[in-house]
Formats: C-alpha cells, sequence, structure tokens
C-alpha cells in the first residue's frame, strides 16, 4: 500500500535518530514521528512523503513508554528551542550515546570505538548563558491563542521548520529567570515605541533581535540589540529603564544590521552602557565575552569538557599545539601551562582579539591568535604541530582543511564536536592516517536532542 500525504497510521516507534525523531515503519517504509519514545504504539498523521521515507506528526499516543514525561514548558509542543523535554532525562542520555554508536558505524565506517557514557548536565533547565530571540511584525497565533487580535509584533523563537513564524513568548526556561525578566522589560518597551518589528518577509521595520549574554561565574548580563539601521535616539529611553531595574547589567549594545540576511551579527556595533563584553570563569581562568564571540553556551558543562580535552591531550611541556576555530581562546588557555607554544586560528577577529586580551589577563604569554580562514592559514603554515585541536561549527571540517591535517599529520588529533554526523563523517575522511581511540560524549544540551563530545584521534603506524 503506498503512503500518501494526510494519511493516518498506526505505528510501533523503535528508535530515536540524530535530528530528535522517532523512527517507525510502515509496510517496510522508514517513518519519521515527532514527540515520539521509542516503544510506544501511536497514532501519526503524513505530513510530507519523500521516496524512500516520510514523515508524520504524532496525533495519539495508544501505549505510553515509561520514559515519557511531562514537559514543564507551556510551548513545548509548538516551538523548537528544545525538542525533548517530554523524554525522562536519564533516557535522553542512552539516547544521544546510541547516535555516536550509529554515526561512527554506519558513516564513519568505524568499529571497535571506546564511547563513554555521556557525561550529565548538572543543570537540565535554566542551563544555557546565551539566548537569540527574533522580532517579527506578525505574530504567529498558538492554538490557545484563537480570538486574540494582537498580532502586529512577536518577541520568541521560531516555529520548526519555518523562518517567519515566531511564537510571542513571556519567556524561555533554558535561561535562567533573570534573563526573562529582562527579556520581558524590553518586550514592553518594543511593543510601546512607534518603530515597527521587523518583517521576516518584508524585510521593512526596525526591531531585528534580542540577544542576551549571562555569566554563569559574575552573574553579569550582558543585552543585545540588533536593529536594521542606527537610531540612537530610539533606544536612549530604554537604557536607564534596564539600568536602574536590573544592576547586573553590565554590557548593553547596539548592532546594526542592513543586511536580509537572518542574522544576529551586526554590520558595525555601539555601546549604549557598560562594558563592551562581560566576564565569566571556568576553572582558573577569566574569560572577556563580546556580542558575537563563540563561548560554549553551558557554562557549567564547558570545564567538563575543557577538562576532558586536557586529558586526552597528554601534554609534557614540549609540544607545539594548533588549535583550530579557537574561538575567545579557552582551550588555548587550558592547555597553556602544559604545552610550549599553543596556535590559535580563527575567522572572527572579535574572537581573536578576546582570545589575545585573555591570554594578556590570565598571564599566559606562549598563545598566538591568528585571524582569517582556517583553510588558507593552514595551507601557509610551514609548522607541523604535535598535537592538534579542532572544535569546528555543526556542520563540521570543510575538506580543505581535512586535506591541510592529512598534509601536516600531527601526531595526535582531538576533535571537538556538537554533531556526531558531521564527526563521523570527517573521521571517515581522516581514517587512512589516523585511528579514533576514544570518544567522550557530554550533554551541553539538555532536553535537546544536541549532544557535544571529545574525540582522541592517533596517527597510525
Amino acid at each position: 500500500m503506498n503512503i500518501r500525504k494526510g494519511d493516518t497510521l498506526e505505528l510501533r516507534i523503535e528508535k530515536m535518530v540524530y535530528g530528535g525523531r522517532a523512527l517507525a515503519y510502515h509496510n517496510g517504509m522508514a517513518i519519521f514521528v515527532d514527540k515520539s519514545v521509542p516503544g510506544e504504539r501511536v497514532t501519526a498523521r503524513v505530513i510530507r512523503v519523500k521516496r524512500d521515507f516520510a514523515e508524520a506528526r504524532l496525533l495519539e499516543v495508544l501505549d505510553v513508554s515509561p520514559h515519557r514525561a511531562t514537559a514543564p514548558c507551556a510551548y513545548n509542543d509548538y516551538c523548537g528551542g528544545c525538542n525533548w523535554q517530554f523524554i525522562d532525562y536519564e533516557k535522553q542520555l542512552e539516547y544521544k550515546h546510541a547516535f555516536f554508536e550509529d554515526s561512527l558505524y554506519h558513516i564513519g565506517k568505524v568499529a571497535d570505538v571506546s564511547i563513554h557514557p555521556v557525561l550529565p548536565s548538572p543543570q537540565i533547565l535554566g542551563y544555557r548563558n546565551k539566548m537569540e530571540f527574533s522580532f517579527s511584525d506578525r505574530r504567529w497565533l498558538l492554538p490557545t491563542d484563537e480570538g486574540k487580535n494582537d498580532r502586529h509584533i512577536a518577541l520568541g523563537l521560531h516555529v520548526p521548520g519555518t523562518f517567519d513564524k515566531i511564537i510571542d513568548l513571556e519567556g524561555c526556561l533554558l535561561q535562567k529567570e533573570r534573563g526573562n525578566e529582562i527579556f520581558r522589560e524590553v518586550k514592553r518597551y518594543v511593543k510601546g515605541s512607534e518603530l515597527p518589528a521587523y518583517g521576516l518577509k518584508s524585510h521593512q521595520g526596525f526591531w531585528r533581535y534580542l540577544m542576551l549574554r549571562h555569566s554563569h561565574y559574575f552573574d553579569e548580563w550582558m543585552v543585545n540589540l540588533v536593529t536594521s539601521e542606527e537610531r540612537g535616539a530610539a533606544l536612549e529611553p530604554l537604557i536607564p529603564i534596564l539600568r536602574d531595574r536590573f544592576g547586573e547589567i553590565a554590557s548593553l549594545v547596539n548592532n546594526i544590521n542592513t543586511r536580509r540576511g537572518g542574522t544576529a551579527v551586526g554590520e558595525w556595533e555601539r555601546i549604549l552602557a557598560g562594558r563592551g563584553n562581560i566576564r565569566d570563569k571556568i576553572g582558573e581562568f577569566t574569560f572577556e565575552i563580546s556580542a558575537h564571540s563563540f563561548f560554549q553556551t553551558n557554562t557549567a558543562m564547558a570545564e567538563k569538557l575543557y577538562r576532558r580535552v586536557k586529558d586526552f591531550a597528554s601534554l609534557t611541556g614540549k609540544e607545539t599545539v594548533f588549535d583550530l576555530y579557537c574561538g575567545i581562546g579557552t582551550v588555548s588557555l587550558f592547555l597553556a601551562s602544559t604545552a610550549s607554544k599553543i596556535i590559535g586560528m580563527d575567522i572572527s577577529d572579535s574572537a581573536t582579539g578576546d582570545a589575545n586580551r585573555n591570554c594578556q589577563s590570565n598571564g599566559i604569554d606562549n598563545c598566538e591568535f591568528l585571524c582569517g580562514d582556517v583553510a588558507v592559514l593552514l595551507s601557509q603554515t610551514s609548522i607541523h604541530p604535535d598535537l592538534l585541536i579542532t572544535d569546528p561549527p555543526r556542520a563540521g571540517m570543510h575538506k580543505k582543511v581535512i586535506d591541510q591535517i592529512n598534509r601536516l599529520l600531527p601526531d595526535r588529533v582531538i576533535y571537538i564536536s556538537c554533531n556526531p554526523s558531521t564527526l563521523a563523517r570527517d573521521v571517515a575522511l581522516l581514517k587512512e592516517r589516523y585511528r579514533v581511540e576514544e570518544v567522550q560524549p557530554l550533554d551541553l544540551f539538555p532536553n535537546t536532542h544536541h549532544v557535544e563530545s571529545v574525540a582522541r584521534l592517533e596517527r597510525s603506524s
């Protein structure tokens, strides 16, 4: 029987797959179902049919898994911020461990790898130190919002799979409650202003994004308002409102982005009040973090991540280390005392600027940071590092970077990844010269399907 869009199917959920959806089969065809737990019997409506698989939306759970939990967030059924609140936390960790087993075997074609149990996060809510919210000139109404006519502005997160549908939130459980209070104060001000929110289809309007950063150690906040043009007079009344009510705000900045692309990175930045950065501390090191610098979003787990990197590195103090996609230098600082020389590389000038300042403020003098395309920087060097550490974005490393690693042939590669699939793909491209010895997954993103990991690769003899 052919499966068609709109069909209602009764399915038995077999497993969880990377991407956060559950997998079932119907007449031999793979069906991906949202909001379902392995072991459950469900009914689901087919919403998309491809050649080899179909996608379906959950209608009813007929046999409930003992691992299903009650989601604490009122927006959980609609929001794309965290898609696993309905699963017991211990089970989330099991599913994430299985992602690495499946990815390394099926994509990386690697077997017999030691994959350690996933290190759990001490907090499963309120753990994010950075949240990015979108403005929209048209609020997307929830089913519970029927009859409401206030649709002219929204501030919140995207409906999954859409670019133009924004859920108007009152707060998010992934950040501290103080951040939600700041969020609501900014929204009140914007709704009362005479300037419109940015239209995600029309590309007209002023207010584009609100980004909040929080310092776990120093309890400082950064408020970054991204607008489509520079209008100081529109923002000036907000400054005393926020500073008077929230003494923890150490940085209030305005990024201006005139481009159509959906990004919160401004073309230029104005400091409205306080500093242009906030400070946080991981281990013994203090870091300065600018609006667009990369910093692990779960600070408590970041320390466990970097300590595992240091364990895997096994440095003696004589080695030269390359730190690719180094960001603000967190890995470099953690390894500096056990290495001879560390050279960090990143395409972001604000990040490498922060990295240099972080070394100075922490009294470290054996680190150098280069700004530019990582593949180009590697191609220009004649240094052969003893250890290479790479922490690429979710898309993984570019083939040109992998080619350069195979040219330089460091004795050891430590790969920090936030995506098991691209980790496995890149491992496959390195496996002629490197073998994967062990992988340590860490749960930096509770209540989502995302998972961080550190992999240790040794050069084959």
